[in-house]
């Protein structure tokens, strides 16, 4: 009966995901704060306070931004696009990393999560990611999760959908760069909050915010 429960609810929280990637999920606005030109990574929630409760699930939706100086446009893009080398930068939450295709601007990868707080939670992960160019000194991104698999061989719901969206400008001697993360999760089990809130809706702001640090230093040491 709980498998049949929890069936009902993914297939519930999906199309109600799928609506508001759809509704809220929209194209660069190419906006900046001139603040970020001073060092700093504003990472906040996209809407809201990040977390959406609805009902038997959980949509989680981050915005980060950040200027790398002194840096193109396409030095950034081909990190962004060397797959392969990412676990060098974005471990150990983020390893196992591989391009398992490349057709034009759009690229089939496949990585390891792992996100540790309270517990460890292990998910495999195949993801579509398109690149939109827009013109020399603009591109953005967009990422979707085709497969996520929790290692334990159990679905306990810390990570059901996926998506990723990059948007890219340089200007002012340097490159701005935006990463939006929105993921579904289960909602804790009654009791069990303080078991998965730690990984739910904490991670997802504090992991965005480790991959643009990471993200700026792999570029400036390329």
């Amino acid at each position: 009966m709980l498998i049949l429960f929890l069936a009902a609810v993914t297939t519930a929280a999906t199309a109600k995901y799928d609506a508001y990637i759809q509704h809220e999920v929209h194209p660069p606005a190419w906006q900046w704060s001139d603040k970020l030109r001073n060092g700093q990574i504003a990472v906040e929630p996209s809407k809201g306070k990040g977390d959406l409760d609805i009902g038997g699930a959980l949509i989680h939706d981050w915005t980060g931004r950040m200027f790398i100086p002194g840096v193109k446009l396409n030095q950034v893009v081909s990190f962004l696009q060397d797959f392969n080398t990412h676990e060098k930068f974005y471990g150990p939450e983020v390893v196992n990393t591989r391009l398992r295709s490349r057709d034009g601007n759009v690229f089939k990868i496949g990585y390891r999560l792992v996100q540790s707080k309270v517990i460890t939670v292990v998910l495999d992960v195949d993801q579509t990611v398109t690149y939109f160019p827009v013109s020399a000194t603009r591109t953005y991104s967009a990422g979707e999760a085709t497969r996520i698999v929790d290692t334990s061989g159990k679905d306990r719901g810390y990570l059901w959908r996926l998506n990723t969206y990059w948007t890219l400008e340089e200007k002012d001697g340097g490159v701005y760069l935006e990463s939006r993360t929105v993921s579904l999760s289960r909602t804790p089990p009654l009791g069990l909050g303080w078991l998965f809130n730690p990984i739910v809706s904490s991670l997802p702001g504090e992991s965005l915010g480790r991959l643009l640090t990471a993200t700026r230093k792999a570029v400036l040491s390329r």
